[in-house]
């Protein structure tokens, strides 16, 4: 699903009004009706013994909410309209609207000062419902004065639910960050598509539930746009999964290396190695030091292992190449980094795998931080090369603190991607994936029991797998991060939130897969 910026929507809008030709009032009604359908969807019991506050600013989100006030009288509930701005000051549909609800005799009262902000607290408290129409996706500071006031009466105050028209007042429609504060809605019901900001954290926390409201935006006019934002769902997913060859063998699966673990972290090895076999990799091989091979043989029942040179401190040594290089052909796919250590020698041997391989890379974890010392050695790989970092990996990368890397985490990875020619995954609540095209991929999936060890690991091997199987580094990470998060989904279906294992995560990946594979395309 396509999402897009505030910037792309009005492009779009526009041309929908200018050159297709329907005029934005009838958009804007369509709009409208479209909330006061999921306002009754969601909340007709509680409306019913209640009355409703319309919060209206003097554009055409307010405008919106002037359709949506004048649904709600017509049907016969109590409404009451509070404008904040005179009358006098709206233009164009929005004016055409408050116009018809005037003839309506709708209830519109101006609120331009604390006075007036006092009545109307008066008449909101006592509410069932609220609908938020003061600011929509334009915005660009922060709200202050009576708005501000009211976002913080809705957030700290008011006992009822709150209904956002379009996006919640005060939240970046770009970035999903609150300008100053923003209204925390009980239901965001937008228009056209969805806009970054709603479906990115913390804008999550703001919108509360998602519905869209197809307001007769043409579909096809969405080719004249260059729309690099997508939302991840089970729907784009099912057209890139494949269905498996009936008469296919281990050999046709794809063979994954992964080189990873090292004395201590013999689990993120282990892990690596469940999530490509679980996703469906024919066979796969971990490389190990030596003295560690007895334990992963132990650890390990259907993967391989290769017992590669090691340092007097049991890491890999840089030697280890020398057995890989001269068998490389034989892999689809190098998984490196998880718990490889970021002992000398194993950077010596990520700077030659990366300048050396001639088989795709996914690097993860230690593999990442050898790579934050010098990340322009990317610019000599002979390979596509997939990394997935999480945030903290992320701003040992670029050089900036965490926090810059959660406020600017699509510019960040979008630029990482582009500059080296690689794709990036960045781990975090909705992961993003990013593509050397400068293509921005937003996943849907996964939940808070995520938060545990290794997940990451499990991750890196699920991609690799993927990669094996003959798709596209693009592919795999859509496939791979989705699935990851779905597996988890469905181990939450009879848990709580909280005490999923990663190697749980790699077991249900099977019915993960199994779930896309069965919707019909």
């Amino acid at each position: 699903m396509k999402v897009v910026t505030a910037q792309e929507m009005k492009a779009i809008d526009q041309f929908t009004i200018k050159e297709v030709g329907i005029p934005g009032i009838v958009l804007m009604e369509n709009a409208g009706r479209g909330v006061f359908t999921y306002i009754k969807s969601y909340f007709s019991d509680h409306i019913k013994r209640g009355a409703i506050g319309v919060l209206c600013g003097k554009g055409n989100n307010g405008g919106d909410g002037l359709v949506v006030a004048r649904y709600l009288y017509e049907e016969g509930y109590l409404v009451n309209v509070f404008l904040f701005g005179q009358k006098e000051q709206l233009r164009g549909e929005a004016l055409a609207n408050l116009r018809i609800a005037e003839r309506l005799n709708l209830p519109i009262i101006e609120c331009l000062d604390e006075s007036h902000w006092s009545k109307a607290r008066e008449y909101l408290i006592a509410c069932s419902l609220i609908i938020d129409a003061m600011l929509g996706t334009g915005l660009k500071s922060e709200v202050r004065g009576l708005m501000r006031d009211a976002i913080d009466f809705l957030n700290n105050i008011f006992p009822g639910f709150v209904v956002a028209v379009d996006i919640p007042t005060g939240l970046s429609s770009d970035t999903g960050y609150p300008l100053g504060e923003a209204v925390k809605a009980d239901l965001t019901v937008t228009f056209g598509l969805p806009k970054i900001g709603q479906i990115v954290y913390p804008g999550v926390d703001y919108v509360g539930i998602l519905e869209i409201v197809d307001i007769g935006i043409p579909h096809q006019i969405l080719s004249n746009f260059s729309l690099n934002h997508h939302l991840v769902t089970d729907e784009e997913v099912k057209h890139i999964l494949r269905p498996r060859q009936k008469a296919i063998h281990k050999g046709q699966a794809g063979h994954v290396l992964v080189l990873a673990g090292s004395s201590g972290k013999t689990g993120a090895a282990t892990l690596t190695c469940l999530g490509a076999l679980r996703i469906g990799a024919g066979l796969v091989t971990l490389g190990i030091p030596k003295s560690l091979n007895p334990i992963l043989e132990v650890k390990l029942t259907e993967a391989m292992t290769l017992p590669l040179p090691e340092t007097k401190d049991a890491t890999l040594s840089q030697k280890a190449w020398e057995v890989i290089g001269s068998s490389g052909l034989r892999y689809n796919v190098i998984c490196l980094g998880p718990g490889i250590s970021t002992h000398p020698a194993v950077e010596t041997l990520v700077r030659k795998i990366i300048t050396e391989a001639q088989t795709p890379l996914v690097i993860d974890a230690d593999g990442l931080n050898v790579l934050a010392n010098d990340l322009e050695i990317l610019r000599q790989k002979k390979a596509e090369i997939v990394l997935t970092p999480h945030p903290g990996e992320m701003s040992r990368l670029v050089k900036v603190p965490t926090e810059t890397v959660l406020k600017s985490k699509l510019e960040l990875t979008r630029e990482i991607a582009e500059r080296y020619q690689i794709t990036v995954v960045l781990k975090m609540a909705h992961t993003l994936i990013a593509t050397p095209q400068g293509e921005i991929f937003i996943n849907s999936t996964g939940n808070p029991a995520m938060a545990s060890g290794g997940m990451g690991d499990v991750l890196t091997g699920v991609i690799g797998g993927f990669i094996a199987q003959g798709y596209s580094p693009k592919e795999a990470s859509i496939l791979g991060v989705f699935l990851h998060g779905l597996a988890a989904d469905f181990w939450l279906k009879g848990h709580s939130q909280a005490g999923l294992l990663a190697s749980e995560v790699a077991d249900y990946l099977p019915l993960a897969r199994r779930e896309i594979e069965k919707k019909e395309k």
